[in-house]
């Protein structure tokens, strides 16, 4: 069985919320275990286990989150060799995919075994706390059922 983990970070619950609805989207299409965890909960022993690692982080000043930058460069350390990734982030403004871009821009040369699956989903939120436009979620999950029909088998 394929296994995804989704791995976030959410100051205010809306990257938490975009990471929930992806995960369904994924699970609709059945037969793929999703597991979803804070990037602070994460057990980097298992991390080899999971065949695809979708990250998410909220904007912070046009960049991921220190933590998910941390996440990212820990990732380098371990035999991803094979395995794919995809990332999100939520933001406000103009700075759509700003976090995104920089994410996978961080990834292709800190763990350049990972395969990068699709391009990075870019969530808007209105204003600093949310909640995120009505408009976005089924992006979520389409995004989520995206993943599924990129998986190698």
């Amino acid at each position: 069985m394929t296994r995804v983990v989704l791995v976030y970070e959410s100051k205010y619950g809306n990257t938490k919320l975009v990471a929930k609805t992806i995960a369904e989207g994924v699970r609709e299409v059945g037969g793929i275990e999703t597991i979803l965890c804070e990037v602070k909960e994460v057990d980097f022993d298992k991390i080899l286990d999971y065949d695809v690692i979708l990250i998410g982080s909220l904007n912070h000043l046009g960049r991921p989150l220190r933590s998910v930058r941390k996440f990212i460069e820990k990732l380098g350390k371990l035999n991803l060799e094979g395995k794919q990734i995809a990332v999100f982030d939520t933001y406000i403004g103009s700075d759509f995919e700003k976090t995104v871009k920089k994410m996978e821009k961080r990834i292709s040369e800190k763990v350049p075994g990972l395969k990068l699956m699709v391009p990075g989903l870019s969530i808007k939120v209105q204003g600093i706390k949310g909640p995120i436009l009505d408009e976005e979620l089924p992006r979520c999950k389409d995004f989520g059922r995206k993943i599924v029909t990129q998986i190698s088998t």
